[in-house]
């Protein structure tokens, strides 16, 4: 057989591969992607041959070839053709490490021998004569293949499974894993099948195993035809190259060199783009290369899933994270979920980081549209003002004035996301451990220095908080998210923050108690600098099944709201409050600067809670944002005592309240932001006469409210100069609701005629398509009004609960420029533009000056309504309103009977409606007070003589006689006694005065009624 002899240069490159004892795979050294290659079979050496499919090895087969690999893989070589077989496409030449030439070190050592020439002239090896000499002084010493010990050659024949000689179907991929699951094995990969497959010998056993590398996938590498096409059973191995070459048939390929398919033959499918360099960047490193590998799982196809470890110098280097961060491999999640959470999340930060450079298989990545922006250079330190969530938190800025507007600054936690506390006013419930979260941070948080780093802003939506990157609608608000580090750390030892934090990581203390999950961002997303933190104490908190992880339900916690039950409800609930002198609680808001909204844990109820005697400006007055911030940054979210001692007529309970065994409002008044009220009795109030000096002390320095304070007057504010000259108002009552409360419309208002014309011009379209539009409560909407079609402006007080299903749905509304409510069907209701729905509403609430009007559910209460109905409802008639002062304790809120409540005095020229309903004994005249203006007195002794009018003739309410308020008489009465008492039988009724107690209610008669 011919053969052809090529150039006598030399060429240089690196030992890529060792097939065989006697044969390399050599790669250029050049820069391209994919150098260039040669397989150089070394000349006239003959190695033993390894075993091929259903076959065995040669004696010493395995070890020579593992001497070659040990002694040359990775290694720079210089090597030269001495000649060439075409006909099995082979060449054999001399290849040098340094200055040793290889064939030299494998025939000293025993584990080749030498042929003397091949069939032609010219096929043999220059340096045969050394080569020979090497020979001989190998068989003499007795090394390798030429031991002289009894029985080695039959002990140096592996032993081989099934799968390393072309029978992969024996293999029980669950059983192998299932013993070496996590443990790292010894393996040589004999095989890349692409960038993330490999075929490797697992030692001892010699198991001859594909693995997918976990967590990645590289470019395929396409189809090729099947192998029995491309290359013939007769084809030629790097083991018969050395010997002689014949006509004859030889046997199969070997298992560990190829993969013999058995599958029809397919059609060609070129590689992927960096198909072939993905694969080469593999090979490069660990092809015939000792490896460990660590066996993660199963796919459902029984493929082993592994992470791959290979030495690079005194380090292991993880080949998947190798190939991830070059650009050769994406992440998949599927796989990826099998390992450890931190090399899965290496993994996916290596791919954020490849793609954002556009490394080779990313070059054309075009990142997905983003809702999220980087904040750069905003630091700041501050103490936290309120806990608003277990993922959101206020903190007043330090480097801005105490009491600025701007000094609050709402701070998102960046990266994590905690359950929602849901909304009241929508009827939505907080989600389970939403209540645990919010108190994990408060109790950790409030008061204590932060250093707050914000790193993104992100636009979401409104209503709830969705993604709003992809709509361009107005309903959408902006976030800012950011990293907040407790300077002053109160945590707990289970938490493990990172050693590089200047301070505890408030984010990773939330997640690692499991009341927090860290969110997975979308690639190019902004995102914490803690990230990698934040899943660490994620995976620690699953693991231990902490919080929202638990499978446990979380703790139940039913919590009585008093401050939106009627009045009547918490006079109810006053008893229960003042069975212990003091409890404690958790300031839940600051409504204004003397009035709260109070968690009570002992009684598992809220309540509106003001302090007893004082009274701070009220909303848009001077200096009442000044008192909020105080009480914000002094008392909200802290644990406080308070002492109730009544509740007023809109349900507001009064007492003290201490913070660290300070009376605040004692704080309040020392920093002329509240005075003290006269209208309430000195002797019922602790620390009376401190509250007396710290309003003195504001008085003597000019404090705030106090700053135009002439001594002997009572002007303490340019308001309180102008009260002395009281507002009338021209009003048409629109609305009359119990207790002497009724709504009216100011006349000749601009608002009015402005509103009016605004909905007269509306286009009233048809009824909305059934899931378009979905009023909640609270909402503003156009209302169809049932007694004369009309459209008017009104709020959604009730719904049905989940999505509207039928026109036919009833919603409760309240009209919020009359003051009256009605139930309407959906069909009746239609979306409100903003502009009109933003505008003030025009009914005012008022109730009556100087009388008490019994509530509907007292008696006399549906007829006092009706009269003051008939008095005022008829022909739209016009009154003055005189204001004889304002009610704020209600706030701003604009539902039904709430707000703000303008005392007044009603006329109808010389008809006065509060002395009319006086003299028709549907109404009682308040109590006079020995501390009351000459003016009020004066007023209430007008009036008394309505009152005594209805008192002679017996009218309504005074038809038994003189009754004491009900309240006062019989409160301290418990229930079962009334019960015991009414049915108790007076007999022997010979004086005046005597009490008889039935329904409960105790009444004074006159002996001679009987």
């Amino acid at each position: 057989m011919a053969s052809t002899a090529l150039s006598t240069g030399w060429l240089r490159g690196k030992v890529k591969a060792v097939p065989s004892g006697d044969c390399l795979v050599i790669m250029g050294s050049a820069k391209a992607d994919i150098p260039p290659e040669k397989t150089i079979t070394l000349s006239s050496l003959i190695a033993p041959r390894l075993a091929r499919r259903g076959g065995v090895d040669e004696p010493f087969a395995w070890e020579s070839r593992e001497f070659l690999r040990k002694y040359c893989i990775g290694k720079d070589v210089m090597f030269r053709v001495d000649y060439t077989v075409p006909s099995i496409g082979r060449e054999f030449g001399t290849v040098f490490m340094g200055d040793k030439n290889v064939a030299f070190a494998v025939v000293s050592e025993g584990w080749a021998k030498v042929r003397e020439q091949g069939q032609q002239k010219g096929e043999v090896s220059p340096y045969l004569a050394d080569l020979q000499s090497l020979e001989e002084q190998a068989k003499q010493q007795g090394v390798g293949r030429w031991t002289k010990e009894p029985g080695a050659s039959e002990l140096a024949v592996r032993n081989l499974p099934p799968s390393a000689i072309g029978d992969p179907s024996n293999l029980d991929a669950m059983g192998l894993l299932a013993a070496n699951k996590g443990k790292p094995m010894h393996g040589i990969v004999e095989q890349v099948r692409d960038g993330s497959t490999i075929r490797v010998y697992l030692l001892p056993e010699f198991q001859f195993v594909q693995v997918f590398v976990a967590g990645i996938q590289a470019p395929s590498m396409g189809r090729r035809p099947a192998v029995n096409d491309a290359i013939p059973e007769n084809s030629v191995t790097a083991n018969d190259t050395n010997e002689e070459i014949s006509g004859e048939t030889q046997q199969p390929l070997t298992s560990a060199q190829r993969l013999a398919a058995s599958s029809p033959s397919l059609a060609e499918v070129a590689p992927d783009p960096f198909g072939r360099e993905a694969k080469h960047f593999t090979e490069t490193r660990v092809l015939n290369r000792d490896v460990r590998i660590v066996l993660e799982g199963v796919d459902k196809f029984s493929n082993l899933i592994g992470s791959v470890y290979y030495p690079d110098g005194d380090t292991a280097r993880d080949l998947a994270l190798e190939l991830v961060q070059n650009g050769f491999a994406k992440h998949v999640e599927w796989s990826a979920n099998m390992m450890e959470n931190e090399a899965k999340h290496k993994l996916k930060a290596a791919e954020l980081q490849a793609k954002k450079e556009r490394l080779r298989i990313w070059t054309n990545y075009v990142p997905p549209a983003s809702n999220s922006k980087a904040i750069h250079d905003q630091n700041f330190t501050g103490k936290v003002v309120e806990v608003v969530s277990g993922d959101c938190i206020i903190v007043a800025d330090d480097a801005i004035p105490y009491g600025s507007p701007l000094a609050e600054r709402r701070v998102n936690l960046s990266s994590i996301r905690a359950p929602k506390m849901g909304n009241p006013r929508r009827e939505e419930k907080p989600a389970p451990y939403a209540r645990e979260a919010k108190e994990f941070l408060r109790t950790r948080l409030i008061g204590n220095q932060v250093n707050v780093s914000m790193e993104y802003s992100r636009k979401v939506g409104s209503a709830d908080g969705t993604n709003a990157a992809m709509s361009n609608s107005a309903d959408s608000r902006v976030m800012d998210f950011g990293s907040v580090l407790l300077v002053k750390s109160e945590a707990d030892d289970t938490t493990s923050p990172s050693t590089n934090q200047v301070g505890m990581n408030v984010a990773e203390m939330v997640v690692s108690r499991g009341f927090a999950t860290v969110v997975r961002h979308r690639d190019f997303e902004e995102r914490s600098n803690y990230y990698d933190a934040l899943l660490a104490a994620e995976s620690r908190a699953v693991n231990s099944r902490k919080g929202i992880h638990s499978s446990k339900d979380s703790p139940v916690m039913h919590i009585t709201d008093l401050t939106t039950a009627s009045a009547k409800k918490t006079r109810d609930f006053l008893p229960f409050l003042q069975r212990t002198k003091r409890h404690t609680a958790v300031v839940e808001y600051v409504l204004s600067g003397h009035r709260f909204k109070l968690l009570i844990p002992r009684e598992t109820c809220t309540i509106a809670f003001s302090f007893s005697g004082v009274r701070c400006p009220g909303r848009e007055e001077p200096f009442s944002e000044d008192a909020i911030a105080l009480m914000r940054r002094k008392i909200l979210q802290r644990d406080v005592e308070i002492e109730v001692e009544t509740v007023d007529r809109t349900g507001t309970f009064l007492g003290s309240l201490w913070y660290s065994r300070t009376n605040m409002a004692i704080t309040l008044l020392e920093s002329g932001l509240a005075r003290l009220q006269t209208s309430f009795s000195s002797d019922k109030i602790p620390d009376a006469h401190l509250l007396a000096q710290a309003e003195e002390s504001a008085k003597r320095q000019k404090l705030k409210i106090w700053e135009n304070y002439v001594e002997g007057q009572e002007v303490f504010s340019a308001r309180s100069a102008e009260a002395k000259h009281k507002e009338v108002l021209k009003v048409v009552v629109t609305e009359v609701l119990g207790g002497g409360k009724f709504y009216v419309q100011t006349v000749g208002d601009q608002k009015v005629t402005a509103i009016q014309q605004q909905l007269v011009a509306l286009n009233i379209k048809e009824a909305p398509v059934i899931g378009s539009f979905n009023p909640a409560k609270g909402d503003i909407v156009l209302a169809q009004f049932s007694m004369d079609n009309s459209w008017n402006r009104a709020m959604i007080v009730s719904g049905p609960r989940g999505a509207v299903e039928s026109p036919n749905d009833k919603f409760e509304v309240f009209y919020i420029d009359y003051g009256n409510r009605e139930f309407l069907p959906y069909s009746r209701l239609r979306p409100l533009d903003p502009s009109v729905s933003a505008a003030p509403s025009l009914a005012q609430l008022c109730s009556l000056a100087y009388i008490k009007v019994p509530n509907l559910e007292d008696d006399f209460g549906q007829e006092a309504a009706e009269y003051l109905s008939e008095l005022t409802l008829s022909n739209s008639k016009e009154f003055s309103a005189m204001i004889e002062e304002q009610d704020t304790s209600g706030g701003k809120s604009k539902g039904p009977g709430s707000g703000i409540v303008l005392m007044v005095t009603l006329t109808e020229g010389e008809l006065s409606i509060n002395a009319a309903m006086l003299q028709e004994g549907l109404a009682k005249l308040e109590r006079k007070k020995k501390w009351d203006t000459r003016e009020r007195k004066t007023t209430l002794d007008a009036l008394e003589e309505f009152q005594a009018k209805a008192k002679k003739e017996r009218l309504n309410i005074w038809q038994y006689g003189d009754v004491q308020s009900d309240d006062e008489l019989y409160n301290f009465i418990p229930s079962s006694t009334s019960l015991l008492f009414s049915s108790f039988c007076f007999s022997n009724l010979n004086f005046e005065g005597d009490i008889i107690l039935s329904d409960h209610r105790i009444r004074q008669y006159p002996y001679h009624n009987f």
